[in-house]
């Protein structure tokens, strides 16, 4: 055994192959002897200008679209790749027309047919504030430029905010979050919708938790599931890992927390009164309406299965249900009977990633659920660039797919054989990276985190405490040492 000095940082470039590389573009690996930290520039700050000026050059990749794209020819938009809801959705769902979100009806001749805002509350006030924020006069088209523009500068922060609590997660590793400043996948989709938002309020709760201030972390995940519904997936890997650590009441405090800051959020909105008393409003209830009700959509594996056999799957609910139920009994089996307790990071990133491989919908944009709970929970470069690269690949499909659909008798773009091979690719390329993760659990001296004899670094509470309840009677229980020295665990760190 050998204790690890917690003020001691790790340095990608010494552990991992792929990032000494590539640092050779900037001179190569920092040297043992750097003075990292003591200048301005400490990795916190050199990671979040990083990501801002990736963010910035994301939008300079939809500066097609910008210009003319969003506003002139049909399929312009997609052969550029450079498609946001943001600019459609001011007119379409009358932030123009100063309708307020959740209680006006939206005409249909500007929604075409959504009666309500089909997004969740938090989601909805991010967007009204935009719309606020947005000068009025001019032509219609002007608004949108600044509508967007003005959303862009606001998810900006928010990726800021994401690359931020990444970094401090894992007190010793702020370097790894340079995988979610440079992700491409992350640049190319991060303005099409307005996931980013409750992606900050998610990577803000990890970073509450991993300081065990449960119920802020309970706070930040009820607001992150009123923005989108996947941050209350956070708290299964809570439940698992709490009860093997026996921690409930840390977990309890964090799930009161999360449903009572939802339900602050949500409440309001809710409820509406008339002479029959009180109901569920419906343009509140329109996100989970719509949810169930849409069909099968891009990305999903259901739609590759529809158009390979022209069954239009209408029990894909159901089967996205039972996969999802029987996929989170095995990650809850996997947490209580692996061989060390799995850290909350891996074991966030298989539930959010089992939800969208078993989604009806796998948008481009759902990229971004992942990338921060990947970096914290394999930071392997050439892992993470493959996984990326499926991706990139998979955000040209679908524009290059609806560019083909579009274009009428010219076919210009990908045709449905293609598109299909491009889904399957990115489902190929999650998949990978969770086989990936569930080794690590199954092998803890794989897992690059625990090399260097740390237990869980996101894990708060749950970080170097001993195991009370563990399947399997043959199973070996950890025990943290007492003098809180943390266990030489892995293969150890490499050194220069």
């Amino acid at each position: 055994m050998r204790s690890v000095r917690d003020d001691q940082l790790v340095r990608p470039t010494v552990e991992d192959e792929v990032a000494a590389a590539g640092s050779e573009l900037f001179g190569g690996p920092v040297g043992r002897r750097a003075l990292l930290g003591v200048s301005w520039w400490t990795p916190v700050r050199v990671i979040a200008l990083v990501a801002i000026g990736m963010f910035a050059l994301g939008m300079v990749q939809k500066l097609p679209c910008y210009d003319h794209g969003w506003f002139l020819g049909a399929t312009t938009q997609y052969t550029h790749a450079c498609y946001s809801d943001i600019p459609h959705l001011y007119n379409g769902r009358g932030f123009d027309q100063g309708l307020i979100p959740y209680l006006d009806r939206i005409p249909q001749t500007l929604s075409g047919g959504m009666e309500y805002l089909e997004y969740p509350v938090l989601t909805g006030l991010f967007m009204e504030v935009a719309a606020l924020l947005t000068p009025g006069g001019g032509t219609l088209q002007h608004r949108e430029q600044a509508y967007w523009f003005i959303n862009a500068g606001m998810l900006m922060a928010c990726a800021a905010v994401i690359a931020v609590c990444v970094a401090r997660t894992h007190r010793r590793r702020p370097w790894d979050a340079l995988l979610v400043a440079l992700a491409p996948a992350f640049a190319l989709t991060a303005t099409i919708n307005w996931d980013l938002f409750a992606v900050a309020l998610t990577a803000a709760a990890m970073l509450m938790w991993s300081r065990s201030r449960a119920v802020a972390a309970g706070v930040l995940i009820g607001l992150a599931a009123a923005a989108k519904l996947y941050p209350a997936l956070l708290l299964g890997p809570l439940l698992v890992l709490c009860l093997r650590a026996g921690r409930l009441r840390a977990f309890l405090g964090t799930a009161a927390a999360a449903a009572g800051a939802w339900l602050v959020v949500n409440l309001p909105l809710m409820f509406t009164h008339d002479a029959g008393g009180f109901h569920i409003r419906p343009g509140w209830a329109k996100f989970y309406t719509f949810s169930q009700e849409r069909p099968v959509d891009f990305g999903s594996v259901w739609l590759v299965i529809s158009q390979r056999t022209g069954d239009p799957l209408d029990d894909a609910n159901t089967y996205a249900t039972l996969l999802m139920l029987l996929g989170a009994l095995g990650i809850g089996a996997l947490a209580l009977s692996a061989p060390r307790r799995p850290r909350f990071a891996q074991l966030a990133f298989l539930v959010v990633a089992l939800f969208i491989l078993v989604n009806k919908v796998y948008s481009p944009q759902y990229v971004l659920w992942l990338v921060p709970l990947a970096a914290l929970a394999r930071p392997k470069w050439r892992d993470f660039l493959v996984w990326q690269t499926c991706e990139v690949l998979y955000f040209l499909g679908i524009w290059f797919y609806l560019a083909y659909t579009g274009s009428g008798d010219k076919h210009q773009g990908l045709p449905a054989e293609g598109y299909q091979l491009a889904i399957v690719v990115h489902l190929l390329g999650t998949l990978y990276l969770c086989a990936l993760v569930v080794r690590d659990i199954l092998l803890p001296e794989r897992d690059v985190v625990r090399r260097d004899g740390s237990d869980d670094p996101s894990g708060g509470v749950l970080d170097g405490a001993p195991d009370i309840f563990v399947l399997g009677a043959d199973r070996e229980e950890r025990t943290a040492p007492e003098d809180g020295t943390r266990v030489q665990w892995g293969t150890g760190s490499r050194r220069p």
